[in-house]
């Protein structure tokens, strides 16, 4: 008798973060269902053991515990926000085991006991500081979520606005996540008087459409001084509607909006299964092909233990979505695809500047400058 392969699933089905939460385990499902149609894992099933941690760190962190403790999980997919992935780490790190983490971060970063599939700083940070200061000026006003992710990243896009000339750092502001319209309101008065070329937003969770919806009760004009994110996704815009958002832009690897058969097939099977009720986004596909190259890995070590498990998951490839990604074996990241997208009237994105290849993983930004990217971003719309 096979017994099923029983991994352990921690995306957030209530909370602050939910609405990216239940887009991650749509894209976990989703490669799940996938891997079983098509024989599953050397002849066994393929089951998610799964927990709501409710967008709170300390549960993902007792959860994880659970996983590995009391279920016997080996591998865990999940986190969304910083807090969380840093507080499972000592937990997979202690018992040995696996996180497979689908959510762009801040960098700076390594565990062995981590595979990291979102977008580091040199992915997105890069890209977007190079669209928006080419195109509306380095006078940029941060925002972010209170947090260590907001930081860390507003910290990063400041010292690559601050290098292109004419630059300055017109303010810097943290609200907690559960702020709401009126807690916004009152930086968009003071945005108003510093008249900025541009926002840069690391707000996350449900607060994202409070600060869209500020933005536009203040009468501003993304034509002339825009939003820029790398969080903001179509499942955000479905929140706060894509009046709101429309104008406004986000970097990430992926968009549904990609004209590839890759993500063409994948949207497809997505809405066979769910219907409407799915918003694909960054997190979405990193939580979908992340299973497949675990999968691929465990056809090959017969195994889900962690020492039989790497030496065919570094390095590996798999065709996703955003194009065909590498994991990296030398720092546990994944070469992506960068994009700079325009939200549009429809809830999605315009694709504006994407990479040509696939660019390495530098969590740590060893190269840290506005220009070294460029080359390999091709312009399709000014």
């Amino acid at each position: 008798m096979n017994d099923p392969v029983r991994v352990g699933i921690l995306y957030s089905a209530t909370g602050t973060t939910s609405t990216i939460g239940q887009s991650q385990l749509q894209g976990a499902q989703l490669a799940i269902d996938e891997i079983n149609e098509s024989g599953g894992l050397l002849g066994r099933e393929l089951v998610a053991v799964r927990y709501d941690p409710a967008s709170t760190p300390a549960r993902y962190a007792a959860l994880a515990e659970q996983l590995i403790v009391r279920d016997g999980i080996n591998v865990i997919f999940g986190c969304y926000m910083s807090s969380s992935r840093k507080a499972v780490i000592p937990i997979v790190e202690k018992w040995n085991r696996l996180l497979f983490y689908p959510t762009l971060y801040e960098g700076f970063e390594f565990s062995g006991n981590v595979i990291y599939t979102g977008a580091a700083p040199n992915q997105n940070s890069v890209q977007l500081a190079d669209y928006m200061t080419s195109s509306f000026g380095a006078r940029v006003y941060l925002i972010g979520s209170d947090y260590i992710y907001p930081y860390e990243s507003n910290r990063i896009m400041g010292e690559l606005v601050m290098q292109h000339p004419g630059s300055d750092k017109l303010g810097e502001h943290y609200l907690p996540l559960d702020a709401t319209e009126r807690d916004y309101a009152a930086i968009m008065q003071d945005i108003r008087a510093r008249q900025p070329d541009f926002i840069f937003s690391t707000v996350v969770g449900d607060s994202t459409a409070s600060l869209y919806r500020a933005y536009a009760d203040a009468g501003f004009n993304p034509q002339t001084m825009p939003i820029a994110s790398l969080t903001t996704s179509e499942a955000e815009i479905a929140q706060m509607g894509a009046d709101v958002a429309a104008g406004h832009f986000t970097a990430a690897p992926y968009f549904q909006s990609i004209d590839s058969p890759a993500n063409a097939r994948c949207l497809a099977r997505l809405r066979q299964r769910l219907g409407d009720d799915c918003r694909p986004n960054l997190c979405w596909e990193a939580a979908y092909f992340q299973m497949h190259l675990f999968a691929n890995a465990f056809r090959q070590a017969g195994s889900d233990r962690i020492g039989d498990l790497l030496p065919h998951l570094l390095g590996s490839e798999f065709d996703a979505p955003q194009g065909r990604i590498r994991l990296d074996p030398g720092n546990h990241h994944t070469w992506l695809y960068p994009r700079v997208g325009r939200a549009n009237a429809q809830g999605g994105f315009t694709i504006v500047r994407q990479a040509t290849r696939a660019v390495s993983p530098d969590p740590y930004l060893v190269t840290h400058s506005l220009g070294d990217w460029t080359a390999s971003l091709g312009a399709l719309e000014n």
